[in-house]
């Protein structure tokens, strides 16, 4: 399985065959931009991106928590997800998405 990242500045990460259950913890693990402050509790939102358009529809659909932790992203457009959400699985193989600017150290 491979994810594809962009980062803030639009650099390229592919990372091969993450051990990570979820898209935040493959992030973290992979060294990239990401707060993830809470640690995937979907409570602070620092761990926002956008998903690419060709994977928006595959993914499980935003729960009520996650919606409302992104309403709260000054910077949430309408392929915005929480990563901490996204389960990693061989059907996502080739998942790409962007780091929001809210995501990342500063």
């Amino acid at each position: 399985m491979k994810v594809m990242i962009y980062d803030q500045e639009g650099t390229l990460t592919v990372l091969d065959e993450p051990s990570a259950k979820t898209l935040m913890q493959a992030i973290r693990e992979g060294g990239l931009n990401i707060t993830a402050q809470c640690g995937g509790c979907a409570s602070c939102g620092t761990c926002h991106v956008y998903v690419d358009e060709a994977w928006f529809a595959r993914l499980e659909p935003v729960s009520e928590t996650e919606d409302a932790m992104l309403e709260l992203a000054e910077d949430r457009k309408e392929n915005s997800r929480l990563s901490c959400q996204i389960e990693l699985s061989a059907e996502l193989d080739g998942l790409t998405v962007t780091l929001a600017p809210s995501a990342g150290f500063g």
